[in-house]
């Protein structure tokens, strides 16, 4: 191996047999020798094709360590949460199933009960209808007949009144027929006389 002084006293050895690439930027006072790609092949090492049977023999324990990782742990819980949420979708569905046929049986049981409450308020409507047309029926009786009762008492009185007042006025006409005949013949006529002339008067 060749040696080489640098010029800060550094010594550098290079080696011989591989190829030395150039223009490599000198550090610190130094230049470095770095050896060349090209005698090992060059190119991207995956697409060595000296590396390929390596390669497929990594790539098959990748893929089958994948494989165990997706089949016993990843796809397993997946197929759990798929399941539990079609298990809570269904349970949704069946909920709102039962909350559905709940309001409507809650419908059906008001509109019934809204009927049957009607039907009882007519009802009352009707008997209380009938009972104050009876009761009015009855007050208009009654006081008809206590307007028919006063009114006989009244007619009854009327013609005790008048039965009276004709009598007064009998015995006032008897009195002024003899008195006014008195006068007239110069002598007190006969009363009897006098009495059947005023009902003869009064019956005309």
């Amino acid at each position: 191996m060749p040696e080489t002084q640098g010029p800060a006293g550094i010594l550098v050895i290079a080696q011989a047999d591989a190829p030395v690439a150039h223009g490599t930027p000198p550090r610190d006072g130094v230049e470095f020798e770095v050896p060349s790609t090209e005698a090992h092949g060059g190119g991207f090492p995956p697409f060595d094709v000296h590396t390929f049977p390596s390669q497929i023999i990594w790539l098959a324990i990748a893929f089958g360590a994948l494989y165990l990782l997706m089949s016993r742990i990843a796809l397993p819980r997946i197929a759990n949460i798929l399941e539990e949420r079609h298990d809570r979708v269904a349970d949704d569905l069946e909920e709102a199933g039962k909350l559905k046929a709940e309001s409507e049986a809650a419908a059906q049981a008001y509109e019934h009960a809204l009927a049957t409450a009607r039907g009882k308020a007519h009802g009352i409507a009707t008997e209380t209808r009938d009972k104050l047309s009876a009761e009015s029926d009855a007050s208009r009786k009654s006081l008809e007949a206590e307007l028919a009762a006063k009114l006989a008492a009244a007619e009854e009185q009327i013609a005790t009144t008048k039965t009276a007042a004709m009598a007064n006025v009998r015995g006032i006409a008897v009195d002024a027929a003899g008195a006014i005949v008195g006068e007239l013949m110069g002598s007190a006529p006969v009363p009897q006389a006098v009495e059947a002339a005023v009902d003869d008067a009064i019956k005309s």
